[in-house]
């Protein structure tokens, strides 16, 4: 599950956050949120149970991942795919106290989520892949607080603010494994982008940010929301300026320093309702 890096698991919960609270008109349903939160880690972790097992592996040949339990022998194949169902399920219980069609909503981006591990070996940009999944967490948080998937622009706009953020930190956190995925054969935002993957991340940054924008100017945002937008944008080029791609280490802080800019928006969100 990943219980120890939790990062994850707020990159994924964020994007559902913004859109609980812009769809909310100002304070969500407090039991709206911990349901969100609580699928979060257990979707999160039957995607990394599944991930393991797919990518066992590949997990065995690289050093960051060869401690991995499936790749580790620690867990067989077997009993891992019956904790990722396990989880799988009772996200879709716990999702379903918020309503029903939240539950289904989520329940069709599990597909999605089984086929993301295959990406890196027959499509040229994974993360690509992986943000469309991670973004469809907007979709859940919209349909957990308004109980419908008609779905307005506002929406769309968060998803793609997210989608795009997704492209941001997972385009940094491929460059910790750059050199195992060229030597194994497998594909990543790293070997794609290459020494050009800065400019990429900056031209992501602008549609990220604008995003989220958009996405406040569908709804009565107030002068707060924009400003800290504008903040949380300039924290994000802080962070790409920053990172040196060839230093694992330094990825790896600005893979974790982008639940801040996560944070930011969620706090533009909130702000912009009440000002």
């Amino acid at each position: 599950m990943r219980l120890d890096r939790p990062t994850g698991y707020v990159l994924y919960l964020l994007p559902g956050l913004w859109a609980a609270v812009l769809a909310s008109g100002q304070r969500p349903d407090l039991l709206a949120v911990v349901v969100l939160a609580v699928a979060a880690v257990l979707v999160r972790g039957a995607a990394c149970a599944v991930n393991d097992v797919v990518d066992r592996d590949i997990d065995a040949r690289v050093a960051r991942t060869v401690s991995r339990p499936v790749a580790s022998g620690t867990i067989s194949v077997g009993n891992a795919l019956l904790f990722a169902a396990a989880q799988a399920v009772v996200a879709l219980l716990v999702l379903a106290v918020a309503n029903v069609e939240t539950a289904l909503v989520a329940g069709a981006s599990y597909p999605l989520i089984v086929a993301y591990p295959y990406m890196k070996r027959i499509f040229f940009w994974p993360s690509a892949f992986l943000a469309l999944v991670m973004s469809v967490y907007v979709l859940i948080g919209w349909t957990a607080v308004t109980g419908s998937v008609d779905y307005p622009l506002a929406a769309y706009c968060l998803y793609a603010c997210g989608a795009f953020w997704t492209l941001i930190h997972d385009g940094i956190y491929s460059h910790q494994d750059k050199e195992y995925d060229r030597n194994i054969g497998v594909r990543s935002s790293a070997l794609l982008f290459g020494q050009a993957t800065k400019a990429w991340l900056a031209i992501f940054a602008v549609l990220s940010v604008g995003g989220v924008l958009w996405a406040g100017s569908q709804t009565p945002m107030g002068w707060a929301f924009y400003l800290i937008v504008m903040l949380a944008g300039i924290f994000l080029s802080y962070l790409l300026v920053r990172v040196d791609l060839d230093d694992p280490t330094s990825c790896w802080d600005a893979f974790v320093a982008n639940t801040y800019f996560g944070w930011i928006i969620l706090a533009a969100v909130i702000a912009g309702q009440f000002t």
